[in-house]
């Protein structure tokens, strides 16, 4: 850490020089700066590792470090211009804005433009190119220019550098994003283990066929020479009855093959505004690029229900929002799992783009009597006349269901220690939660 600090320290130092060599050019009027190599101490993260992976040249690491330095030092760039400009003044050559928060300078690509290049204009036609959308730094989403209003120069817009890049380059590693409007989805993992999970052979089968594309995709895609012919991704439809299993899968999933899972329930994405589900559908998708996350969408039916027709133009732009999730799915490049209660309730010419589709059943009267038997706590006191057998036969309960019914009892057989668990608690314990799921006792 303090190998990377003071590489932060000397880039700051290093960009500081530069700065002040083009504001005594800008006085001179001389075009040509000098920029002198910039030497790193040797260490294998943070910026050396930046610099390693990205092998930026001089000018691109020039911008990049004028977007990080406001992250570093929020006045950096105040006591320049306060030391080139002891009596202070305007000088809207050098660009620069105020932030909402920051009372100090952030940069904006014509700030990037006046240090790198003056009144060269074909240098400042290059940081224009730097800074536009075919660049590697918009393409890895590592640093981009802030839209403008209509008819304002583009490049008055900041200097944007991604949140997760500050992180890995102040504090050494990435936070897991947390819920907010910006990022509609949850981190979502499990302590419970496959043997924990019980499911139908034909459906664990279709399951480990995930896995084997986890375990092998880059091998086919890269040394198989299949990505030209075959989309990087894949793409899972998950459908049965609340409670079967679906997101404990997708957690499993994620926990064997070391991927983060992230829950994005689309009945709370979908919004009644014209645009802005693709909005929110467009932050949630820029942030998982290339993080090999699995992106399980729960409640899937609010959006690939079945289409309408076109009757008015709230039918039109539902359609819209669709097409435009499932072209960012098609592209996305990790796992989607879509989750639906129905096979029925999603269009057919939306399964088409799924690799696999499939079913989480009500478990049947053994499944059932499994799920009993791996859930009960084998501290629990209950009587030996209660017939787990029967009750499994008798109780059609999910997964869930029967989980909850457990908790419910475990936490009595905890309040009452000196009653067991018997056959009438049991089934009044298993009558009130029909009566929860709205089913008929």
């Amino acid at each position: 850490m303090q190998e990377n600090t003071s590489n932060l320290q000397s880039a700051l130092y290093w960009l500081r020089t530069i700065i002040f060599e083009r504001l005594n050019t800008h006085i001179k009027n001389d075009k040509e700066i000098e920029i002198v190599p910039f030497a790193l101490y040797a260490e294998e993260s943070g910026l050396p590792k930046f610099l390693e992976e990205h092998k930026p040249s001089v000018i691109e690491f020039v911008i990049f470090l004028l977007a990080l330095a406001p992250h570093i030092q929020p006045v950096f760039l105040n006591q320049i211009i306060d030391e080139h400009m002891p009596e202070g003044g305007d000088f809207p050559e050098f660009g620069g804005v105020k932030g909402t928060n920051c009372r100090g300078i952030l940069p904006t690509g014509e700030t990037a433009q006046f240090i790198l290049a003056g009144d060269d204009l074909e240098k400042r036609i290059e940081v224009q190119r730097i800074l536009g959308c075919e660049h590697w730094f918009a393409k890895k989403h590592i640093l981009w220019l802030e839209s403008v209003r209509e008819g304002e120069p583009a490049m008055s817009g900041r200097l944007i550098l991604n949140p997760e890049v500050v992180e890995e380059l102040t504090i050494g590693k990435v936070s897991k994003p947390k819920f907010s409007m910006e990022f509609p989805a949850e981190y979502i993992e499990t302590e419970m283990e496959w043997s924990d999970l019980v499911l139908p052979s034909g459906t664990l089968q279709q399951i480990r066929e995930i896995d084997n594309w986890i375990t092998h995709n880059d091998t086919l895609l890269h040394e198989w020479g299949m990505k030209k012919k075959i989309k990087p991704g894949y793409r899972a439809l998950f459908y049965g009855p609340p409670g079967t299993g679906k997101t404990l899968t997708a957690s499993l999933l994620g926990k064997q093959t070391g991927k983060d899972v992230f829950r994005i329930d689309l009945s709370r994405v979908v919004s009644k505004y014209i645009g802005e589900t693709e909005k929110n559908l467009s932050r949630l998708f820029e942030k998982a690029e290339n993080k090999n996350w699995i992106l399980f969408f729960d409640e899937a039916d609010a959006l690939f229900g079945k289409r309408t027709e076109i009757h008015d133009a709230h039918d039109k732009y539902a359609n819209q929002e669709v097409a435009y999730l499932l072209q960012r799915i098609e592209n996305y490049n990790g796992l989607v799992i879509l989750a639906s209660n129905r096979r029925s309730n999603i269009d057919e010419s939306f399964a088409r783009r799924f690799q696999v589709i499939i079913q989480f059943p009500m478990p049947k009267a053994d499944e059932r009597y499994k799920i009993w038997m791996k859930t009960l706590p084998p501290q629990m006191k209950f009587d030996t006349d209660i017939d787990w057998q029967k009750i499994a036969i008798r109780f059609e309960l999910s997964g869930a269901g029967i989980l909850s019914v457990v908790h419910y009892c475990a936490v009595e057989s905890l309040a009452n220690p000196y009653e067991p668990l018997n056959t009438i608690w049991l089934e009044n314990a298993i009558i009130r939660e029909f009566i929860k799921e709205g089913k008929v006792v």
